[in-house]
């Protein structure tokens, strides 16, 4: 792997985001979130940047005092299969635990992925916050086929 830093999302970050996020939603992997939303929520992500470009990134939202959740964990086309992903789960673990979270969470695709990082695969009714406050709106709520993983801290 080539040399990279992991590091807070900044104002001049969020196109590169919102570029990256849009190839995994073409890809059905990831809900669409506007780029308005992105500026409104920029501290809530991290970024992988390798040779001068943002080739990942990766968000943390706090529901409560014990539980947040990965969220638009993605990684440029061209970069996948680098280690950047898993770079970026470390991060927001490590940030999550500096924060004084207990429970970290995550929805996806690739369960497997988050096994190596010491998740564990959960029932999403163990997770009201989620499931009340963020699914309910999904338009795929009734037909959600991402599984739930969970890492206590």
């Amino acid at each position: 792997m080539n040399r990279y830093a992991v590091r807070a999302a900044t104002i001049d970050d969020v196109v590169s985001i919102d570029g990256i996020l849009q190839t995994q939603i073409e890809k059905g992997k990831l809900l669409p979130r506007t780029l308005p939303e992105l500026f409104e929520n920029v501290r809530d992500f991290f970024v992988v940047e390798s040779k001068n470009e943002v080739v990942a990134c990766g968000a943390l939202q706090i529901f409560t005092s014990e539980l947040g959740e990965i969220r638009s964990l993605a990684v440029s086309n061209k970069y996948e299969g680098q280690g950047f992903g898993r770079a970026l789960v470390e991060k927001l673990i490590a940030e999550s635990r500096k924060i004084g979270l207990h429970k970290l969470m995550a929805l996806t695709y690739v369960p497997v992925f988050f096994h190596r990082l010491g998740f564990e695969t959960v029932d999403r009714d163990i997770l009201p916050e989620k499931v009340w406050g963020v699914c309910v709106y999904c338009p795929h709520y009734h037909n959600c086929n991402e599984i739930a993983v969970l890492k206590r801290l």
